[in-house]
């Protein structure tokens, strides 16, 4: 019985990293989005920028990446701490799935 009651605990506690993992999940999700739209608002501006400067136009596109590295880095780790933060949740739903299976198992027993 001990056993079941551990389980039981940690099904809880598995629960509530959830639901906080949740939250943050949605937090790290407008900031991925956020950073997007300033890259891609910036990313054109600089486009335009080059092109009044009369930058020939097989040139602008890798210049206009290059100028705006720093913000492309700030964008790809945002998405990229998104995506670690999903796959963290996927875990912790697995992890909640076996205890359940255990849990089951336990009362069957």
């Amino acid at each position: 019985m001990a056993e079941l009651q551990e389980v039981v605990n940690m099904m809880m506690e598995t629960s509530k990293r959830i639901d906080k993992a949740t939250r943050t999940i949605y937090k790290l999700a407008d900031k991925k989005a956020e950073t997007e739209r300033v890259y891609r608002s910036l990313l054109a501006q600089e486009i335009i920028k080059l092109k009044e400067q009369g930058m020939p136009a097989t040139l602008i596109a890798d210049v206009a990446r290059g100028n705006m590295a720093l913000m492309k880095f700030e964008r790809d780790a945002a998405r990229d701490v998104f995506n670690s933060a999903r796959d963290s949740l996927r875990a912790l739903e697995v992890q909640a799935s076996v205890l359940q299976t255990i849990s089951r198992y336990n009362s069957d027993v």
